[in-house]
């Protein structure tokens, strides 16, 4: 396979990432021919994959909104894939031209796109690191150059936590990562499920396709997920399915597809000093 002009050398091609298949659902073009053949296996799977993942960008966008209306203007943002259109700086500077982002990948690609996205921008940039090293990833310059741990962060795990298996105890690295936030900071999850919706009927296949990839997905019960908010108080209305999490447009009828996995946003409680 040709490796195009703007791939990161020492990448393997034969291999599918998360980070770009997620890429390719959105209309993207950062992504490889084994990217997309993984990705066109998904949707035929789970036909309806593709809305999901506009509705978790949807979420996420909602979410960024909420906590600069909070009042919280630092946003570390892990898992973060690959820029598009709509991406947490864009909407977070658009509502507070102060906001300041990290992103964090482990993908090539994703943090190689990420830097072109982001040149010149003062108030944003990249990590490579991995979620399962937090220390990289709070010890990093980016981190230590933008944002204050001392005052509130909003931690965004948007889409990632369902591609961290239970051995590597995502639980914990939370916690961790949480720890080191300042009260005041919240916490930004959205997780794929087999609870309600279609993905009951369709999980394992869709499965099945991602065991090929860097990253295999692992579906998770509301319970369980609601264990990522340990040390945070939910705010309302809770751990819902994505299109539920405070909607801009209450739709006249619910589609299914969209109760296949839960978000919340979670507020660190005390007092600053």
């Amino acid at each position: 396979m040709e490796r195009p002009a703007w791939a990161p050398q020492g990448i393997d091609l034969t291999v599918p990432s998360v980070s770009r298949m997620y890429d390719y659902y959105l209309g993207g073009s950062h992504n490889f021919e084994v990217d997309r053949e993984a990705g066109k296996r998904a949707v035929e799977a789970w036909p309806g994959l593709p809305k999901i993942i506009q509705a978790n960008r949807a979420f996420m966008r909602r979410a960024v909104r909420y906590a600069i209306g909070e009042g919280v203007t630092q946003f570390l943002d892990i898992g973060s894939g690959i820029p598009t259109f709509g991406n947490v700086h864009e909407v977070a500077q658009q509502a507070d031209d102060s906001a300041r982002v990290v992103y964090v990948d482990n993908d090539p690609v994703a943090v190689a796109h990420s830097r072109a996205v982001l040149d010149g921008d003062e108030r944003a940039d990249v990590v490579s690191a991995d979620f399962r090293s937090p220390q990289d990833i709070l010890y990093s310059a980016e981190v230590e150059r933008l944002l204050d741990l001392e005052r509130p962060v909003a931690l965004l795990l948007v889409a990632l936590l369902h591609f961290v298996e239970d051995k590597d105890d995502p639980w914990k690295t939370v916690r961790e990562i949480g720890d080191r936030l300042a009260p005041g900071s919240l916490l930004v999850v959205s997780h794929s499920s087999a609870d309600e919706g279609p993905m009951r009927n369709v999980g394992a296949d869709v499965r099945n396709v991602y065991r090929q990839t860097s990253s295999p997905l692992i579906t998770r019960g509301r319970s369980e997920i609601k264990q990522f908010f340990d040390g945070f108080e939910l705010v309302d209305p809770g751990l819902v399915p994505l299109a539920r999490w405070r909607p801009e447009d209450m739709p006249e009828s619910e589609d299914p597809l969209l109760l296949s996995g839960y978000a919340g946003v979670g507020h660190k409680a005390g007092s600053l000093g």
